[in-house]
């Protein structure tokens, strides 16, 4: 677990990106467990499941910079670990490997000029592209919503249908369920 800490404290930006944002978008589909891999590694590979529960409380929608992230889990970590050190040194069952993560961007030829073609595509768009625009959107453009909602607020001036969008949870959702419950709200307002 200080093995942890220290990689957490040290690996890239992109790293963190990894085992947070990405482990969303890569176990979409999956409605129970820990939603990032720390939190995921602290209870199947180190029974520690108090330590888990901290760290899958950790809400990345609360951060619009991986850095501020790092600090929260380097946060939870310390706090942890000072109130648990006999669990530091301890082995675990199989080690945490620290990747990282790049995201490449491919236009597709998918627009959305009003709120019909908005619901068309967003039918046909992949997981990945769903995740880009209303996950990595925090990330990318430093917001504290996300692009779809960013766009009917502003552009097409649907504020209370953005704050509908912005509060799908992702985290008892899979991403099919976040794209279901957004087209629902479009549906309603275009009916």
């Amino acid at each position: 677990m200080g093995e942890l800490l220290e990689g957490v404290r040290s690996c890239s930006g992109d790293c963190i990106f990894q085992h947070t944002f990405r482990t969303l978008q890569e176990h979409h589909f999956i409605q129970e467990g820990y939603s990032n891999d720390f939190a995921h590694w602290a209870f199947f590979a180190c029974n520690e499941n108090e330590l888990a529960e901290r760290l899958a409380a950790v809400d990345v929608r609360e951060f619009i910079s991986i850095e501020a992230l790092r600090i929260r889990i380097v946060e939870v970590l310390e706090e942890y670990l000072g109130n648990f050190q006999q669990v530091r040194q301890r082995a675990a069952i199989e080690p945490f490997y620290f990747c990282s993560s790049s995201t490449v961007v491919l236009p597709t030829a998918l627009v959305a000029r009003n709120l019909q073609e908005f619901a068309d595509a967003l039918e046909s768009i992949s997981v990945h592209s769903l995740h880009y625009h209303f996950i990595e959107a925090r990330l990318r453009l430093q917001l504290s919503s996300n692009d779809f909602s960013k766009w009917l607020g502003e552009e097409m001036g649907l504020k209370h249908a953005a704050e509908l969008v912005n509060r799908i949870d992702i985290y008892t959702l899979t991403l099919q369920g976040v794209r279901h419950r957004i087209l629902r709200i479009v549906e309603s307002v275009l009916s």
